[in-house]
């Protein structure tokens, strides 16, 4: 892919508890290889070329920490990002409940209701320990008015989908934000200047 070729370039940060499997799930999407063990990550940062409906970009996605005693990075974080995957594991309510924490610091720090995210509920292969619902989940995804999908990183289910559906989702924010922003142009021949 050459320059010329890239249209976009979206930065998406993908946050979520500790151990819901972030890291697992950005490494199978970037190198096709699921990781069973892993250290806890602070902040790691991968490019990837993608084409999209016949739209070719970069998409930078930062896997962030998941443990508490981040909050200076969580607010850098959130300021740099465009779109947000917000990831909680089907077998821990508590994480789901943070998923909500991690929505709400978003809204706060961008001090926009209307910010790209897409819930993520991860490790769907582990069905019988299950603790969160599909239904709870789309409930609070339509509430947020939201893309939502169930994924497993270790069995390749939904992992390039939720970065298609990311990218698509910043887009159509986009897209939005061009409607309702006059352009430059059109501002300027009404300004006087004394």
């Amino acid at each position: 892919m050459t320059s010329e070729d890239v249209k976009e370039n979206y930065r998406a940060v993908v946050l979520g508890a500790g151990g819901v499997g972030k890291s697992a799930l950005v490494i199978r999407y970037i190198t096709d290889n699921f990781i069973e063990d892993y250290d806890p990550t602070i902040e790691d940062s991968y490019r990837k070329n993608y084409s999209i409906d016949g739209v070719s970009g970069i998409l930078e996605i930062v896997d962030t920490a998941g443990q508490e005693g981040f909050g200076t990075l969580l607010d850098q974080w959130i300021r740099r990002g465009k779109g947000f995957v917000l990831v909680y594991s089907i077998t821990s309510l508590q994480s789901f409940e943070q998923a909500v924490k991690f929505r709400d610091s978003i809204l706060s720090i961008k001090e926009n209701d209307d910010v790209p995210i897409v819930l993520v509920g991860n490790k769907c292969d582990l069905e019988s320990q299950r603790k969160v619902s599909t239904q709870r989940a789309k409930e609070l995804a339509e509430q947020w008015k939201c893309a939502f999908l169930e994924t497993s990183a270790k069995e390749k289910i939904n992992t390039s989908q939720v970065f298609t559906e990311i990218v698509k989702t910043i887009r159509k924010s986009e897209v939005v934000v061009r409607e309702v922003q006059p352009p430059w142009p059109r501002l300027a021949s009404r300004c006087t200047i004394l």
